[in-house]
């Protein structure tokens, strides 16, 4: 006797209940699905923010800067990195025509007015290769423009007003220079921006990689080289290409690292993922439950068959497995529906992503804040395999006690 058109025969007999079991197989499929993609979405939008904004897909640092990073020290700097980005733009770029190099500077001051005194942040790059990546030129609050690449700037709209500033005053910041000397520079305020995100707007303003060059007398140096790739997929082979170049270079003091291993952020963004998936596991687990249920009541109720079936001659191991495969299979039809239906909605609700700003409020740099679920081969593979998985543990210990049962017993008792 062939067991899967013996099994597939017995769930039609009771359509009913066969349909209830897939159906809460079904929901919590469907509920992974639609979870996974929005934590896919989630996570993918504080990885993006995190590169663009932080690191790049690969980081270009002195040694000595990775080591008091948290300072953002501004003795530690790569000497003529226009030189090094211009070859590493050109080597990656024709590999990867989006990908975007770009040097950047960060640093803290101590700014006052006649309104009171503050700590804050200074991000300068060049403001052309900043539009694509920290993107504040989109912030700017109406009355204001972006910044030119000498003598102007923007500040966080929640600074300005601490401050006592508007558009069009002068902010003078004064910081301590890479000789350790005093530096000084007078900066036109040319637009305020609001991104609603607190850490960016009460304390951080942009400058160009010029000012703040000459501000912090590096001449043509800067902190860091970020590389922005266009994917995650080529990270590996981009960095063992960069390390290339730079080794050519002769400075040992450089210090080339992927995202991935820089700070605490990947980690947290790996157990994360970890998390979510355990929460999936036992939302699917809940659903299989009713399987089980399912199961055990259609045992009771077929007491006699399986006696039957046992004094006919068939061996425990395929009365086993013919429940078993029954559970299955209610457990694989229904992770097909709801990872199919899932999937669907996922796509639908990706066109126009869900705009997250006000909840991501007090989170530290996320710009791009509409996030945008999204499905992978991945996700369609696990929720299929999930469900099916766990629908066939859950069906195995009702469907050993068919199994177990004496011939003579199960006739006797039904």
């Amino acid at each position: 006797m062939k067991i899967l058109p013996f099994a597939a025969r017995n769930l039609l007999r009771n359509k009913r209940r066969s349909a209830l079991a897939m159906a809460s197989v079904f929901l919590s499929i469907l509920m992974v699905i639609v979870l996974q993609g929005f934590t896919n979405g989630f996570l993918d939008s504080m990885v993006r923010n995190y590169i663009k904004n932080e690191t790049g897909h690969i980081n270009i640092a002195m040694a000595g800067y990775r080591e008091r990073v948290r300072f953002m020290p501004v003795d530690e700097y790569i000497e003529n990195s226009p030189a090094l980005a211009e070859s590493i733009r050109e080597a990656v770029k024709a590999k990867d025509p989006g990908a975007i190099v770009a040097e950047r500077i960060r640093f803290g001051v101590l700014l006052s007015s006649e309104s009171g005194t503050k700590e804050a942040m200074a991000i300068a790059g060049d403001p052309e290769v900043e539009r694509k990546l920290l993107m504040l030129d989109t912030r700017i609050l109406p009355g204001g423009g972006y910044m030119s690449p000498v003598g102007e700037t923007i500040v966080g709209e929640t600074l300005a007003d601490d401050l006592g500033l508007k558009v069009g005053d002068t902010l003078k910041v004064v910081t301590q220079k890479a000789d350790g000397g005093l530096g000084f520079r007078k900066l036109r305020i040319s637009g305020l921006f609001k991104t609603s995100v607190n850490s960016l707007d009460g304390m951080v303003f942009q400058m160009s990689l010029q000012d703040a060059r000459i501000l912090l007398g590096m001449e043509n140096g800067a902190q860091q080289i970020s590389v922005t790739l266009s994917g995650m997929r080529e990270v590996a082979t981009m960095t063992k290409l960069v390390q290339g170049i730079v080794d050519a270079r002769g400075t040992g003091a450089l210090s080339v690292l992927p995202w991935t291993s820089i700070g605490e952020y990947p980690k947290m963004i790996q157990l994360m993922n970890v998390v979510y998936y355990w929460v999936f596991l036992i939302v699917a687990l809940l659903g299989s439950f009713i399987i089980a249920n399912v199961m055990t009541m259609v045992i009771l109720e077929r007491k006699r068959e399986i006696g039957i079936l046992m004094s006919m001659g068939m061996p425990k191991r395929k009365i086993l497995n013919l429940f078993l495969a029954e559970g299955t299979m209610l457990g694989l039809v229904g992770s097909l529906a709801g990872t199919a239906v899932g999937v669907g909605l996922i796509l639908i609700l990706a066109r126009k992503g869900f705009d997250m700003t006000s909840a991501m409020a007090g989170f530290s740099w996320p710009l791009d804040n509409v996030i945008y679920p999204s499905v992978t081969p991945g996700t369609v593979f696990m929720g299929i395999v999930m469900g099916t998985a766990v629908s066939a543990a859950i069906s195995y210990l009702p469907s050993r006690r068919a199994a177990r049962m004496a011939p003579v017993d199960a006739i006797r008792s039904a």
